[in-house]
């Protein structure tokens, strides 16, 4: 087979299909953006749960002497020695738990001035009194969180047990929910861009028919015939999945890295080797699913 010939043949047919192929160029690039997208996306949540899953802990807040009317289980008051003494020796015995550290009301006053001074409006109307006492209580596996609670949430001196890893469960929901629509639309794009690869083979087809005519005639394989189609689309969908590795590398450098990483210090955003890991990835897959669309396209339309 001579690439001369084949690559002028390529040259025609990209030629004489410019609006289509650029059409499949755009298709491809915004399909596989959003794949490589919704990959990193997912390692972000990966990322991010690794990480503040290894910080999270739970939460048993004590009674303080102003519970008593808002929580039953602090009807007898506020949270004895005795009691305090009573749950940090149990919470000690149990295998699940790693670490426990007590945090006085002063304590988590001083740490809610640190937070909400100011933030909040009523930050000033709050008082230490009013702040309850509490184990901080660090896990070996944070799933564990139900034995803590059973054990504890209905102790006589315990207001309540909190596990902080629901405290980020709505972010985290949030970003698979933006990663499940990022792959819905890919997979339109995609379905798209497949579309577009069929229709523009079949146009190059019948505006080569009476050329595919005579080289069968004269002896051609199916596959001499077929492969400048199927390399027309290949290198269209290649340089859509070169356009869709500049996107996310873009995308990364001033999205993430000269926006996002000034505006949210309480993320651990990921870094380029992630980014760059999925660039093969789509060069692969931009340059294999055209050509695989345009093999069996060509199956189907294009008779000789």
């Amino acid at each position: 087979m001579r690439a001369q010939f084949v690559l002028s043949e390529i040259g025609v047919g990209l030629r004489r299909n410019l609006t289509m192929t650029f059409a499949v160029i755009v298709s491809v690039a915004l399909s596989l953006a959003l794949f490589g997208g919704s990959l990193l996306m997912r390692e972000q949540a990966s990322t991010m749960k690794g990480y503040w899953y290894d910080k999270v802990n739970v939460s048993i807040y004590l009674c303080n002497k102003t519970d008593a009317e808002s929580f039953p289980s602090c009807a007898k008051g506020a949270a004895t020695e005795d009691q305090k003494k009573e749950i940090r020796a149990d919470l000690e015995k149990m295998s699940v738990v790693q670490k426990v550290e007590f945090e006085t009301a002063d304590e988590a006053y001083k740490h809610y001035k640190e937070q909400f001074d100011k933030k909040s409006p009523i930050a000033g109307f709050v008082t230490p009194d009013q702040m309850q006492e509490s184990f901080r209580v660090k896990l070996k596996d944070p799933t564990k969180f139900e034995v803590i609670s059973t054990a504890f949430s209905q102790r006589p001196g315990v207001q309540m047990v909190q596990d902080q890893k629901d405290v980020l469960s709505n972010l985290f929901n949030l970003v698979n929910g933006m990663n499940y629509a990022a792959l819905g639309v890919m997979a339109l794009m995609l379905v798209v861009a497949l579309m577009l690869i069929v229709n523009t083979v079949r146009v190059s087809a019948f505006s080569r028919r009476r050329e595919t005519g005579i080289m069968r005639l004269v002896g051609a394989s199916s596959f001499y015939i077929q492969i400048p189609f199927i390399m027309e689309a290949a290198f269209a969908g290649l340089l859509g999945a070169g356009l869709a590795c500049m996107l996310l590398v873009g995308g990364h450098y001033f999205l993430v890295n000269n926006w996002l990483v000034d505006q949210i210090d309480l993320i651990q955003f990921i870094g380029w080797d992630a980014v760059l890991a999925k660039l093969p990835l789509v060069l692969a897959i931009g340059l294999l699913m055209p050509a695989l669309a345009a093999f069996a396209a060509l199956r189907k339309y294009l008779k000789v």
